[in-house]
C-alpha cells in the first residue's frame, strides 16, 4: 500500500511538473508569436498582414516544438522526429480551429455582436484549445515509455501483472485442472526400473 501511494504521489508530482513547464513554453511562445507579429506589420510585412501572422505563428510553433521536446516532455518524446513534428503541427491546427470555432458559433448561429463578448468567447476557446494540446501532446504525441523516470519505472511490468490478473479472474473457478503430464522414462528426475537379469 505504501508503495502505491508512493507511485500516486510522484506521478502526481511529475504531472504539475509538465503542466508548469507547459504553461511557461506556452507564454513564451505567445510573446514571440504576437510580438514578432506586431514587428512584421509595422516594418518588413507591413502589407502583408495576413502573411506575416503565418510566418509568426509558424516560428512560434516551431519554437514550442523544441521547447516541449526537449524540455517539457524530454522523456516522452520520440526517437523519428520529423513524424513527431507533423503530428505537433496538426495539433496545433486543430488547436486554431477550436479557438475559431467557439468565436464562429457565438458571431453566426448564435448572432452575438457585443465584442466584449466575443473577446470572453475568444478567450475560453483559447483555454478549451490549450486543455485539448495538452491531453494530445501528453498521450499522443509525446507518448513515449518513461522508462527514465523512477515513477514510471516499473509501467510496463505493471500492466503486464494486470493483464495477467485480468486472464485469471476470467478463468471459472470451478474449471477442472488440466491433468497433469504423464511420466515419460528417462526424463530428469524419473528413476527408471531396471529389470532383473535375465528377464
Amino acid at each position: 500500500m505504501a508503495g502505491l501511494m508512493d507511485r500516486i504521489r510522484g506521478l502526481a508530482s511529475l504531472f504539475w511538473r509538465e503542466v508548469a513547464k507547459f504553461g511557461a513554453v506556452g507564454g513564451v511562445a505567445f510573446v514571440i508569436d504576437n510580438g514578432l507579429y506586431w514587428y512584421l506589420i509595422h516594418g518588413p510585412m507591413d502589407e502583408s498582414v495576413v502573411k506575416a501572422r503565418f510566418v509568426s505563428a509558424g516560428i512560434a510553433t516551431i519554437f514550442a516544438w523544441v521547447a516541449n521536446r526537449y524540455w517539457t516532455f524530454r522523456h516522452r518524446r520520440q526517437p523519428n522526429a520529423a513524424r513527431e513534428l507533423v503530428m505537433f503541427v496538426f495539433i496545433n491546427v486543430v488547436g486554431m480551429g477550436i479557438a475559431a470555432g467557439c468565436v464562429a458559433v457565438a458571431r453566426y448561429p448564435l448572432a452575438v455582436t457585443d465584442t466584449k463578448a466575443l473577446f470572453l468567447v475568444g478567450i475560453f476557446g483559447t483555454v478549451l484549445a490549450t486543455l485539448v494540446r495538452f491531453v494530445a501532446y501528453r498521450f499522443w504525441v509525446f507518448n513515449v515509455e518513461l522508462d527514465a523516470e523512477p515513477e514510471f519505472s516499473r509501467d510496463k511490468e505493471l500492466l503486464q501483472t494486470g493483464s495477467l490478473r485480468q486472464q485469471a479472474a476470467r478463468v471459472p473457478a470451478d474449471a477442472p485442472a488440466s491433468p497433469a503430464p504423464s511420466a515419460v522414462p528417462g526424463a530428469p528426475g524419473e528413476k527408471v526400473r531396471r529389470s532383473p537379469a535375465g528377464q
